[in-house]
Protein backbone atom coordinates (compact mmCIF):
# COMPACT_ATOMS: atom_id res chain seq x y z
CA UNK A 1 0.00 0.00 0.00
CA UNK A 2 1.52 3.19 -1.08
CA UNK A 3 0.53 6.43 1.14
CA UNK A 4 0.14 9.58 -0.54
CA UNK A 5 2.58 12.04 -0.57
CA UNK A 6 1.48 15.56 1.24
CA UNK A 7 2.52 17.07 -2.39
CA UNK A 8 -0.61 14.94 -3.63
CA UNK A 9 -2.86 15.64 -0.39
CA UNK A 10 -1.63 19.83 -1.43
CA UNK A 11 -2.95 19.10 -5.28
CA UNK A 12 -6.00 17.38 -3.94
CA UNK A 13 -7.01 20.33 -2.01
CA UNK A 14 -6.30 22.99 -4.69
CA UNK A 15 -8.09 21.45 -7.11
CA UNK A 16 -11.23 20.79 -4.36
CA UNK A 17 -10.82 24.81 -3.92
CA UNK A 18 -10.95 25.41 -8.00
CA UNK A 19 -13.87 23.62 -8.57
CA UNK A 20 -15.52 25.14 -5.40
CA UNK A 21 -14.61 28.11 -6.93
CA UNK A 22 -15.99 27.76 -10.36
CA UNK A 23 -19.04 26.43 -8.86
CA UNK A 24 -19.63 29.59 -6.69
CA UNK A 25 -18.80 31.53 -9.57
CA UNK A 26 -21.43 30.15 -12.13
CA UNK A 27 -24.29 30.75 -9.19
CA UNK A 28 -23.26 34.17 -9.32
CA UNK A 29 -24.23 33.97 -12.82
CA UNK A 30 -26.91 32.22 -12.98
CA UNK A 31 -28.61 32.93 -9.82
CA UNK A 32 -29.74 36.68 -10.83
CA UNK A 33 -31.90 35.71 -13.71
CA UNK A 34 -33.65 33.04 -11.69
CA UNK A 35 -34.24 35.92 -8.98
CA UNK A 36 -35.85 38.42 -11.77
CA UNK A 37 -39.41 37.09 -11.84
CA UNK A 38 -39.95 36.76 -8.20
CA UNK A 39 -38.13 40.26 -8.16
CA UNK A 40 -40.38 41.64 -10.51
CA UNK A 41 -43.75 40.22 -8.71
CA UNK A 42 -42.25 41.83 -5.49
CA UNK A 43 -42.01 44.88 -7.06
CA UNK A 44 -45.73 45.12 -8.36
CA UNK A 45 -46.74 43.38 -4.92
CA UNK A 46 -45.20 46.93 -3.34
CA UNK A 47 -46.73 49.25 -6.42
CA UNK A 48 -50.19 47.75 -5.84
CA UNK A 49 -50.48 48.16 -1.90
CA UNK A 50 -48.74 51.23 -1.89
CA UNK A 51 -46.08 49.63 0.83
CA UNK A 52 -43.52 52.41 2.28
CA UNK A 53 -40.01 51.99 2.98
CA UNK A 54 -38.67 48.60 4.39
CA UNK A 55 -38.55 47.88 8.14
CA UNK A 56 -35.06 47.08 8.62
CA UNK A 57 -35.12 46.92 12.66
CA UNK A 58 -38.11 46.54 15.66
CA UNK A 59 -35.71 48.07 18.60
CA UNK A 60 -36.28 52.28 17.85
CA UNK A 61 -38.74 54.40 16.18
CA UNK A 62 -35.99 56.21 14.08
CA UNK A 63 -34.58 52.70 12.76
CA UNK A 64 -37.94 51.69 11.69
CA UNK A 65 -38.37 53.89 8.85
CA UNK A 66 -35.28 55.51 7.84
CA UNK A 67 -37.15 57.91 6.02
CA UNK A 68 -39.39 59.10 8.26
CA UNK A 69 -37.01 59.50 10.89
CA UNK A 70 -36.50 62.98 12.30
CA UNK A 71 -32.91 64.24 12.82
CA UNK A 72 -33.20 64.37 16.32
CA UNK A 73 -34.56 61.24 17.67
CA UNK A 74 -31.48 59.19 18.66
CA UNK A 75 -30.87 62.26 20.85
CA UNK A 76 -34.55 62.53 22.07
CA UNK A 77 -33.02 61.76 25.81
CA UNK A 78 -29.69 63.95 25.85
CA UNK A 79 -27.87 65.81 22.84
CA UNK A 80 -24.56 63.81 23.67
CA UNK A 81 -26.03 60.66 25.10
CA UNK A 82 -25.20 56.90 23.63
CA UNK A 83 -26.93 54.72 21.66
CA UNK A 84 -29.81 52.45 23.53
CA UNK A 85 -30.21 50.53 20.54
CA UNK A 86 -27.25 48.36 18.41
CA UNK A 87 -28.97 48.71 15.22
CA UNK A 88 -28.47 52.35 15.14
CA UNK A 89 -24.76 51.67 14.37
CA UNK A 90 -25.30 49.64 11.42
CA UNK A 91 -26.84 52.28 9.56
CA UNK A 92 -24.73 55.15 7.77
CA UNK A 93 -25.75 58.65 8.35
CA UNK A 94 -27.66 60.12 5.08
CA UNK A 95 -25.84 61.11 2.43
CA UNK A 96 -26.07 65.05 3.10
CA UNK A 97 -24.33 64.57 6.81
CA UNK A 98 -21.50 62.94 5.03
CA UNK A 99 -18.25 64.42 4.38
CA UNK A 100 -17.75 65.29 0.17
CA UNK A 101 -14.53 63.12 0.23
CA UNK A 102 -16.18 60.23 2.13
CA UNK A 103 -16.99 57.68 -0.01
CA UNK A 104 -18.67 54.94 1.77
CA UNK A 105 -20.96 53.57 -1.04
Amino acid sequence: MNPLRPSSLFFGFLTACALALILISLHALIQPRLDQERLTKLGRMVEDLTLTDLCLFTEARYTRHLSQADLHSPFQDHPLSLEHFPSGSFVRPPQRFRPPHANLD
